[in-house]
């Protein structure tokens, strides 16, 4: 298991997008130090704030984390990396495979185009988590992304495919969805605000759209296939499909094939 160990709070924000096990498994300890990770004319180096330890693997640990690392993680296709402690913004964008796991919080934008792997923050997530960044035209694209806290408003906007699970969400949770599925014990306002297709599955929520129609309570064979895929990732998530489901279908200022369900 390769390691990075923060040795001081970094002077300005640091991107780490090319720092991943399989690009540093090819490169020596005193080339892995000399990566350029600054964003600033400053030129700040990795091994400036870092301490390297390399042994080729395919894990990478980063002991110490810190809300000035963005892109943690962006680059990863395969392989682990796991930090201790809170990162900056765009965690993971556009990741293509492998593990990433956060034991501390994230800042915007976590998981945004991700088309594969798995992303499991352990505390909170900043607004636009698996959302789409400015002008893409997709947000969470087939990863799963797991926040075991709180994520902020507009989780999922424009997600496209992939799994989404949360704790607590802010307001317009779902905005925008192409498609694929957001689960939350608890949602703020307008969830699924100007969504065309997809499924939220919520255990409670703020107003509604008006533009979101009841549907009645159902038990269809697709709940039930959702809830073993769930099972597998978040027992409390799954438990909402235990109860019975009110379903709204929306949103009409759309081509309304999205729907929300709301445990009961």
């Amino acid at each position: 298991m390769s390691t990075l160990t923060l040795r001081a709070a970094p002077p300005e924000r640091l991107d780490f997008l090319n720092i991943n096990p399989l690009a540093l498994s090819r490169l020596s300890q005193v080339e892995a130090e000399r990566l350029e990770v600054g964003t600033t004319r400053t030129g700040v180096r990795l091994g400036d704030c870092f301490s390297v330890a390399l042994d080729g693997s395919d894990t990478l640990t980063i002991e110490g984390g810190h809300e000035r690392l963005d892109r943690v993680g962006a680059s990863l296709s395969e392989g682990a990396i796991r930090v201790t402690g809170d990162v900056g913004q765009r965690l993971g964008e556009g990741m293509a495979g492998g593990s990433l796991t956060v034991t501390g919080h994230a800042g915007p934008y976590a998981g945004a185009g991700a088309t594969g792997g798995t992303i499991t923050i352990d505390g909170d997530a900043g607004d636009y988590a698996g959302g789409a960044v400015y002008a893409a035209k997709a947000g969470l694209d087939g990863a799963t992304l797991i926040i075991r806290g709180t994520a902020g408003a507009h989780l999922g906007d424009r997600m496209r495919r992939g799994i989404i699970l949360a704790g607590r969400a802010g307001a317009y949770a779902g905005s925008r969805m192409i498609a694929g599925t957001l689960a939350a014990l608890a949602v703020g306002d307008h969830p699924g605000y100007g969504m065309r297709r997809g499924t939220l599955l919520v255990g409670s929520h703020g107003r509604l759209s008006p533009t979101f129609v009841e549907t009645g309570t159902h038990d269809l064979v697709f709940l039930r296939l959702l809830g073993k895929t769930l099972s597998g990732l978040s027992a409390e998530h799954a438990a909402l499909l235990g109860r019975p489901l009110r379903r709204y279908s929306g949103d009409l200022a759309t081509i309304a094939k999205g729907e929300i369900w709301v445990a009961s």
